[in-house]
């Protein structure tokens, strides 16, 4: 068997145990099924012609009936929209420099490894599994306090929103949820105005990328990696009511600085830990220094913030069958996947938001924050329930970008998440409330009726997620742009599917198991990842 066919059945598995573990539900199985289908034909090389053709990138071939006018007509609409296949091979040129595999090399191993979390037992991979593309294994995120498994079968306290996807993130302006992540300038790749971050960060002007100045931030999330062990005698702006998680795990938070945040203090154990890792010090040394081990407190924040992202943008993901087919490939692309590009740029209106032209790197989302009205999920707050404060009178709403700006018309706000791969994501929207693409597209078309209409069993929803009001979201007002429900027929709406679905998939994504590293330096135990088996 293949390794892609291994990939496709093992994803097939882990759908059927979230099936019957009633965890969250199989978008994975649907979608990759029907990549599967769309896959079958032997593959074909990459077109020859195209310059900049990526030549380690698998090409996928279509048996299928050449139709030369769609063709015509889908190249025409590319060709206006901006969009050119070509955003990965753009890399090294906008990063002025070729990727250093001591820094790739280093950065793995810090993405695996639970020495950045202070609570010792989550490391980036925990909430950003390889058998998911290095994105979510669930609906919504599980950080501190694990069972050490990273799949259908993980167990803690759900935090607020989903983990993203990993691969490409060096193209966002903008990241996170609620964009609170921000390239001043609007390119990722230009640090001439700084990184913009909420406090105590502000502003980080002492990287070269967003995705490295973002990369020591999961380290001061207690939610995520820091833990709450200490919060009782060193509370900072954490209320008495998050001292029932103090429970004595890892190491104690440190007292706040100044600023009255743990953020800066936790940064600084975190390199001490480092440091007090001769393994990690020759490490560092290699991807940093002139090949020595560095000395004592060689290791700095910014080293780590660059070999993390080093990592990050060694993970291929912009090699899709819709960059293939507007490199020159006309057979990357089913004729059905074809139509759903047209509706995609145009009927249905989805470019509108999910854009690719411009400051969006060909990365399908605006990176702006839209009220779209999804529906409000959440879990309850407590021990082995949920961990994070959910926003309105009955803690059980997410007001989105008000949160980091403070200005109610923001409310229920989120950035427009980009699209590439999604066909391995286990849930849909920021919170996980759609359990297929095909609802989560459904919602777009008819807003009201979907959010009023929102049915948790259908969409798979986990039991121990309730479902929040979704009236004053309404009231709040739906974007304009989504505010005028939109009819397709089945067909054309199948269509537009199998384009998100399959067109926007790098099948290189299914192999990310393959970068879980036998052993990291610091000799702690690697999470168990369901699906790399």
């Amino acid at each position: 068997m293949s390794r892609l066919a291994q990939d496709r059945s093992t994803q097939t598995e882990l759908a059927m145990k979230y099936e019957q573990n009633g965890s969250c539900r199989p978008i994975l199985a649907p979608a990759l099924a029907v990549a599967a289908m769309s896959f079958a034909a032997a593959s074909l090389a990459a077109t020859a012609s195209a310059p900049d053709a990526l030549p380690d990138a698998p090409a996928v071939s279509r048996t299928i009936e050449h139709d030369s006018a769609l063709d015509r007509r889908l190249r025409r609409v590319l060709h206006e929209v901006g969009f050119t296949g070509r955003v990965e091979a753009s890399l090294i040129e906008r990063l002025g420099r070729p990727l250093d595999p001591d820094k790739v090399r280093l950065g793995r191993f810090l993405f695996f490894d639970t020495i950045l979390g202070l609570h010792d037992d989550n490391s980036c991979a925990g909430c950003h599994s390889p058998a998911f593309g290095f994105g979510d294994s669930q609906p919504m995120a599980m950080g501190v306090d694990n069972n050490g498994i990273v799949g259908p079968h993980r167990e803690t306290a759900r935090n607020q929103r989903r983990s993203p996807l990993v691969a490409n993130t060096e193209f966002y302006p903008a990241m996170m949820w609620t964009a609170r992540f921000v390239a001043v300038s609007g390119d990722p790749f230009d640090a001439s105005q700084g990184f913009k971050f909420p406090p105590p960060e502000n502003l980080i002007t002492s990287t070269q990328t967003l995705l490295q100045a973002q990369g020591s931030l999961p380290s001061t999330e207690l939610v995520e990696m820091a833990g709450f062990t200490g919060i009782t005698g060193n509370p900072g702006s954490f209320g008495p009511e998050f001292q029932q998680f103090d429970n004595g795990q890892g190491e104690p938070l440190p007292p706040p600085d100044d600023t009255g945040f743990h953020n800066l203090p936790i940064q600084d154990r975190v390199d001490a830990r480092l440091n007090d890792v001769p393994a990690y010090r020759a490490l560092f040394g290699r991807a940093f220094g002139d090949g020595r081990p560095l000395p004592p407190g060689g290791i700095t924040i910014d080293m780590r913030r660059v070999a993390i992202a080093e990592f990050q943008m060694s993970l291929p993901g912009a090699d899709a069958p819709l960059d293939r087919y507007a490199r020159g490939d006309d057979h990357a692309l089913t004729d059905q996947e074809k139509r759903g590009a047209l509706l995609f740029f145009g009927q249905a209106g989805c470019v509108a938001c999910h854009a690719v032209g411009g400051e969006s790197n060909e990365m399908f989302s605006d990176f702006q924050v839209h009220r779209i009205a999804g529906p409000q999920v959440f879990p309850q707050f407590g021990v082995g329930l949920g961990n994070v404060h959910f926003d309105g009178p009955g803690q059980d709403e997410d007001f989105g970008i008000q949160q980091t700006s403070g200005d109610p018309a923001q409310r229920y706000m989120f950035r427009t998440a980009p699209l590439r791969n999604l066909a391995v994501a286990p849930a849909f929207f920021h919170n996980g409330a759609f359990g297929t693409i095909a609802a989560a597209i459904r919602h777009h078309l008819d807003v009201e009726a979907s959010a009023r209409g929102y049915d948790p069993r259908v969409n798979h929803l986990p039991a121990d997620l309730s479902v929040g009001p979704i009236e004053p979201v309404l009231a709040a007002g739906i974007d304009p742009l989504l505010a005028e429900p939109k009819h397709l027929s089945d067909a054309r709406f199948d269509s537009l599917v199998a384009f998100v679905t399959n067109a926007l998939l790098d099948e290189r994504v299914l192999d990310f198991c393959d970068q879980i590293p036998e052993r990291v330096p610091s000799g702690r135990p690697l999470h168990t990842f369901e699906g790399c088996d």
